[in-house]
């Protein structure tokens, strides 16, 4: 049957032939699976014309590459924290040991550093009984780092402690460090399997549309607005003020306000707003304390970056500094409201390092369950230069090429955006929906 014009196929690179009997107790199997998604740009970058996509399904398969009752895993954990990491390390161990029989696993500490000679951060092993509880905390066991490494002197470690596997836990920048370390490996015609797992707080990783721990995180958001809320209705004219995590997309600060529907102002990087004149945020707030006497706003941390000024310098992980949108807020905010002689309270909360740190509530454990088991899977086959992800309730392998073309943002044509502008009511502030412009058919 001829191929249709709109499909595309998603290939994923393997080290080789898979000739070895999995001995797994399974009679279903995931060998030569492919999972239809019907894609828009919501989930990523754009598709262009075609949409209908093919990804190789995750699971166990019948045939493996690796024996692996001889092979050897490395994980390491990068960039900043996120609810669920360490029930991804655990999922990881235990089925590389309880299914596959993998003797050796070894922790890389503190990020890509923990590869380079010179930090001195010795591995440790990783034994079921060495991950049994780590679940039930936040962070990471491995401990991180930001900021690139030499992939060749990272390989040169995985040689040096003949490592079979390396599973690496991040977000985009370290996607991008996992296909430099997979092309110097393959260089090198070195057969090393390079998995990876996206980890991102912010909800930004390429095609993927929902990252572990994001869940966890709009719960604990939440807390935070309803203390917000709690405080602004405690005094005259109280405005309670949230900033939430989000350098480039709005995802936690749209889900939370949802979740919670006493948020009269939401301030996401994808939609620039302005701050006076017709169509203003202190107006609409003005009026907004007039009729009700309070309010809450949360913003993301990377909204209104075009109202402030930048240094210029990048942190470690190449990312833009960004400014402060919570200063210039409370500043602005107190001057147009001295302006007018309306008394005022600013209660401002930064939960920000609170929600990365937590431990994953119950449904991100289970998705970080199936990533860490989802990935030995493939691993074991002999799959390489990808990423284990969920689209539309499926678990499939993603070549780290796509993952790592743009990172996500909120569509604001999207059913999503629409109903954050329903709940808040804040639809006629400009910058809500590009001037002048409509959705695409």
């Amino acid at each position: 049957m001829e191929k249709e014009k709109n499909e595309i196929t998603t290939s994923i690179q393997t080290l080789g032939a898979c000739k070895l009997d999995s001995h797994l107790p399974y009679s279903t199997w995931s060998d030569n699976k492919k999972i239809q998604i019907f894609a828009d740009d919501e989930m990523g970058e754009r598709i262009s014309s075609a949409n209908r996509m093919v990804f190789e399904a995750a699971g166990p398969r019948k045939k493996l590459y690796f024996d692996s009752s001889r092979a050897k895993c490395a994980i390491v954990t990068c960039g900043g924290l996120c609810p669920g990491i360490n029930d991804v390390i655990r999922a990881i161990v235990m089925e590389a040991h309880h299914a596959y029989h993998v003797p050796s696993i070894l922790g890389i500490r503190y990020g890509l550093e923990g590869f380079i000679h010179k930090y001195k951060h010795r591995p440790m092993e990783l034994t079921p009984e060495s991950v049994a509880d780590i679940h039930m905390f936040g962070g990471t066991v491995l401990g991180s780092s930001r900021g690139p490494q030499p992939a060749d002197e990272i390989v040169d470690n995985l040689e040096r402690n003949n490592v079979n596997a390396l599973f690496i836990i991040g977000g985009d920048g370290t996607m991008k460090a996992a296909m430099k370390i997979n092309e110097e490996i393959r260089k090198r015609n070195l057969k090393i399997s390079v998995i990876g797992i996206p980890k991102t707080i912010d909800n930004d990783i390429n095609f993927v549309p929902q990252s572990f721990g994001f869940e966890t995180a709009v719960f604990k958001a939440t807390e935070a607005i309803e203390c917000a809320h709690t405080e602004a209705c405690g005094t005259p004219n109280g405005i309670g003020l949230v900033k939430l995590m989000g350098r480039e997309s709005g995802f936690i600060a749209a889900q939370a306000t949802l979740a919670l529907k006493e948020v009269n102002f939401v301030l996401i990087p994808e939609a620039p707003f302005a701050l006076r004149g017709e169509g203003g945020l202190l107006p609409a707030l003005e009026q907004r304390l007039k009729e009700r006497g309070h309010a809450v706003i949360v913003t993301a941390e990377g909204a209104g970056q075009h109202l402030l000024e930048h240094s210029g310098t990048t942190d470690a992980s190449g990312n833009r500094v960004l400014g402060n949108i919570a200063d210039l807020l409370k500043t602005e905010i107190g001057g147009y409201l001295k302006e007018k002689g309306m008394a005022h309270s600013i209660k401002y909360i930064d939960p920000s390092y609170i929600i990365r740190s937590v431990p994953a509530q119950a449904g991100d454990k289970v998705y970080c369950g199936f990533l860490g088991q989802y990935a030995v899977h493939a691993a074991m086959a002999g799959r390489t230069n990808m990423v284990v992800a969920k689209i539309q309730d499926r678990y499939v392998h993603l070549p780290l090429e796509l993952v790592t073309q743009a990172r996500r943002k909120m569509n604001i044509y999207s059913d999503l955006w629409r109903a954050v502008l329903e709940s808040t009511g804040q639809g006629m502030l400009k910058g809500m929906l590009p001037e002048g412009a409509a959705p695409e058919a």
